[in-house]
């Protein structure tokens, strides 16, 4: 049995130890998914001769690069590693998408915690127009805010408005009590919650006062030219084809477009009328606008949410 080496000794013992993983489990997993005995001992990283050898050696070196950038490194990033050094598409991963992206109110950075949401928000950087397709937990919605508060607090904008379709299941909005901010305020939830981390509740609700953050349903976005803003939709799914259209017009100077949806998650009666499936489809190759899917494999919730989304994701198709 032949054992090739890596020498890790410029890395400290804290990026190794987080290299390795609680109880060794990430050297665990580059050990099953390769076939090839992964061990670390006194600074050197030893691993069984096989014919995954360049892909060990890539992957291991991206995850350095990472511990370097972003001081962690969790199972679901070495099994990203892994599923793109098999596909041959490593070197695709541009090691500057994991800049952090803002931070909470307390100062912490808010790093994004996998390759699909280091897509995400290299995209909302560089695009004036953001589709983030996937399903609950992948942090579209999270990052959204947090990349337009980010924007908000450099001054590069002068407010953020937080729109989504009046759609949902079983109960319509007209017979919730209270008047339309009340309405809505219920469905925008996930979106206040991130608001809040990045602001405080305090903040928040004086810039909602003074209009800087802006609730309403899609249907007030009508007629309106949108400038100097950061607009987010989300559920975009349950937008009409008329809807969307509407939407993306309503674009000004200085203004970027965030949409947000999950198409497993259709509330509309004819689901193919879904404007945010026309728009992904239409819409891509065109220079500013991006497309970014987010798999099961970005859920940042319980590990067992992302099983459950595989395993009902098998009966749906």
């Amino acid at each position: 049995m032949a054992f090739l080496s890596i020498d890790l000794s410029q890395f400290s013992f804290e990026q190794i130890q987080e290299f390795s993983g609680l109880n060794d489990c990430n050297l665990e997993i580059l050990s099953n998914d390769f076939h090839s005995k992964c061990n670390i001992r006194n600074n050197v990283f030893y691993y069984e001769d096989c014919e995954h050898n360049k892909e060990i050696q890539d992957v291991v070196q991206i995850c350095f690069d990472v511990l370097d950038k972003k001081k962690q490194l969790n199972e679901q990033d070495i099994k990203y590693f892994i599923k793109l050094a098999l596909n041959h598409k490593l070197h695709l991963f541009n090691i500057n998408q994991l800049d952090a992206i803002g931070k909470t109110k307390s100062g912490r950075l808010i790093y994004p915690k996998t390759l699909g949401q280091a897509r995400l928000c290299y995209a909302l950087k560089n695009n004036d127009i953001v589709f983030a397709t996937g399903a609950a937990g992948t942090g579209k919605t999270y990052l959204s805010v947090c990349y337009a508060v980010t924007q908000l607090k450099n001054k590069s904008i002068e407010k953020i408005v937080l729109t989504r379709p009046a759609v949902e299941a079983g109960e319509s909005l007209g017979f919730l009590p209270g008047d339309m901010k009340e309405k809505v305020d219920p469905y925008l939830r996930p979106l206040y919650d991130a608001l809040y981390d990045m602001l405080g509740s305090e903040t928040v609700e004086r810039y909602i006062e003074k209009q800087i953050i802006e609730i309403a349903p899609l249907a007030f976005m009508r007629g309106r030219t949108l400038n100097d803003a950061i607009v987010i939709l989300d559920e975009a799914q349950n937008t009409t084809q008329a809807q969307m259209k509407m939407f993306l017009t309503r674009m000004g100077k200085n203004a970027k477009l965030i949409i947000n949806g999950d198409i497993t998650q259709i509330d509309l009666i004819r689901k193919n009328e879904s404007g945010l499936i026309q728009a992904c489809d239409i819409l891509k190759d065109i220079d500013g606008i991006e497309m970014v899917h987010l798999g099961t494999q970005d859920v940042v919730r319980n590990p067992l949410v992302q099983k459950i989304i595989e395993r009902y994701s098998m009966i749906e198709k």
